[in-house]
């Protein structure tokens, strides 16, 4: 996990633990308060037990309400001071500081700083004068005191930037989503084209067929009626045709031109190896059982996994990589199986499995492709329609 993704994990979880157990948080920080008032506790119990109570619920409201937990320890901090009783409040108010400081606004912390100021120098000067060289106790106090409003800006600026960080990874994977929801889209809008020139190509051959047909009938006066029927045939397959070609216009640009022409098929595969061969690649090639029984839409799934293969091969195997595909049909299943050895990248991941997948899909299959020893293999089982 990188640094920042361990940022944004950790501060989720210190957040959701904090929305459950609030008091847990608050209850650490009156911890140190308490241990620190235990000698004015022995020395004195009664005041000293009730100024430490006192300080307690603004120690509770601090996140909630900042500003106002700071003036509440303001006030009960200079009602102390004038009562001689003294439980280490300087303390409370440097944490109330702080918390303004992390949530607050900055008028609030502004007020908070110089409500600080003031409180300090009257104590140390007038309200509770502190013996030795006053000016070095209140340049103590104001470093401290600015220690304090620095880290809670330091937490705030921190905070603000962990939660622009889980902003970030949201929009990534959202937007990550939508990318591969789009890549699907597009994968099956271009193998819906495809099939509607596999079917529009057929269309094609039956309206011609009929045609021929029904001439032929009424060139030898035929009384057996088939004449008619054969007309109807090329009337209704016209008829699709147009409708298909309308369904096309849909999936295809709107300057494109649909031409209902074949497909490429598996014997398409003896021209597209040349070319891969020549562009670097050697190339292996076996086949096994009846592969021209196969369908066109079955063909053309093969043709289109083997060419994206091997172009993954091309763009992520490095040099020196030579590959191998087998086809192999038998029981009703077709087999697809384009391996590399990758020797110059043998870690690189492959892309374009977002079609092979669709197009196994359709035809009930699955694909498997990772790396396999030293290199990769893509696996794609198709089933032949009954």
């Amino acid at each position: 996990m990188s640094t920042q993704g361990w940022l944004v994990d950790r501060q989720a979880r210190v957040r959701a633990f904090d929305r459950r157990h609030p008091w847990v948080m608050d209850t650490l920080a009156a911890i140190p308060f308490v241990l620190i008032s235990i000698p004015d506790l022995i020395e004195r119990p009664v005041p000293a037990t009730v100024a430490t109570l006192a300080f307690l619920p603004a120690l509770y409201w601090r996140r909630p309400h900042p500003f106002p937990a700071f003036l509440a320890v303001a006030v009960i901090e200079t009602i102390q001071a004038l009562s001689g009783v003294s439980v280490n409040a300087g303390s409370v108010i440097l944490v109330m500081l702080f918390g303004v400081a992390s949530r607050g606004s900055w008028r609030a912390l502004s007020w908070a700083s110089g409500i600080t100021l003031a409180l300090l120098i009257s104590e140390i000067y007038w309200l509770n004068p502190v013996s030795g060289n006053r000016t070095i106790t209140l340049f103590l106090v104001i470093g401290t005191s600015a220690a304090a409003v620095a880290s809670g800006v330091a937490v705030r600026t921190r905070r603000a930037y962990l939660i622009a960080l889980e902003d970030r990874a949201e929009r990534l994977e959202v937007e990550r989503d939508q990318r591969a929801r789009l890549a699907v889209a597009d994968e099956r809008a271009r193998v819906a084209r495809e099939m509607h020139d596999i079917v529009g190509h057929h269309v094609s051959v039956i309206v011609g067929l009929a045609d021929g047909g029904a001439a032929l009938a009424r060139s030898r006066a035929e009384t057996t009626g088939l004449a008619e029927p054969l007309h109807l045939i090329g009337e209704t397959g016209r008829q699709a045709l147009a409708e298909l070609r309308r369904v096309l216009g849909v999936l295809r640009d709107e300057d494109a031109d649909p031409q209902l022409t074949p497909q490429p098929g598996i014997e398409d595969l003896d021209r597209l190896l040349p070319t891969v061969r020549a562009a670097g690649l050697p190339v292996t090639y076996s086949t096994s059982g009846e592969l021209h029984k196969l369908g066109r839409g079955v063909q053309l799934a093969v043709y289109r996994i083997v060419q994206e293969a091997l172009t993954n091969t091309l763009k992520h195997a490095g040099r020196g990589a030579v590959a191998e595909v087998s086809l192999a049909a038998a029981e009703g299943e077709v087999r697809v199986r384009v391996r590399d050895n990758g020797r110059g990248a043998p870690a690189a991941p492959h892309h374009g499995l977002v079609g092979m997948r669709e197009r196994a899909a359709m035809y009930g299959g699955s694909v498997s492709a990772g790396p396999a020893g030293h290199g990769w293999l893509v696996d794609v089982v198709l089933k032949e329609p009954a």
